[in-house]
């Protein structure tokens, strides 16, 4: 992948090393691109997990938006139903003004705290397929939601993807003559590669 800046839906076979023999992953690219957003659901019932990437270096202008898109993708009836992992990706965080992945982190929770608070007041009736995160009366954490949620930095432009690969270890168990669909969210307009 280099640095694809159009918006439509890609995918790309990735191999993966697991126990002395490779094992095929299929990666699907859906960028954070407002337009695309309901081409998501094509892939969300077939995923084993997701990669949600967010830019380090531009974070806080677009942190109100990653922190909506993800909290769609938390609340999701298949993510929660499937119980699919997610990880959330940090990239560009070899750059020296990047953000760390605490930073973000923490600023996630707050904006999916404010969301949480917001969308509570929404009827049940507007929000049929969706499930509600968090504790009620606690502030919201990561570790509140139904499936696990892992912070992890990376720099697709270095080559640091050591995490990103454990992580696909640890989710994407190998299936006989199949391929296993992978959905790999972005958010930045970059293509982010293994």
């Amino acid at each position: 992948w280099d640095g694809l800046t159009h918006y439509q839906t890609t995918s790309c076979a990735f191999s993966m090393r697991q126990k002395g023999k490779l094992n095929p992953v299929h990666l699907v690219d859906v960028p954070g691109h407002s337009r695309l957003r309901p081409k998501l659901e094509e892939f969300l019932p077939q995923a084993a997990a997701i990669v949600f990437v967010v830019d380090a270096l531009e974070f806080l202008p677009n942190c109100r938006a990653a922190s909506e898109y993800l909290y769609d993708i938390l609340t999701n009836a298949n993510v929660v139903k499937n119980k699919i992992s997610v990880l959330l990706c940090c990239n560009k965080t070899d750059k020296l003004t990047a953000h760390t992945k605490e930073f973000i982190r923490k600023q996630m929770e707050k904006e999916i705290e404010k969301l949480r608070a917001s969308r509570s007041a929404v009827s049940i009736a507007d929000i049929a397929n969706d499930f509600s995160i968090g504790i009620e009366g606690e502030v919201f954490s990561f570790s509140h939601c139904y499936n696990k949620v892992t912070v992890a930095e990376a720099s697709g432009l270095t080559g640091e993807t050591v995490q990103i690969q454990d992580f696909i270890r640890e989710y994407i168990k190998p299936l006989a003559q199949t391929c296993i669909n992978r959905l790999n969210l972005r958010l930045d307009s970059y293509a982010f590669g293994l």
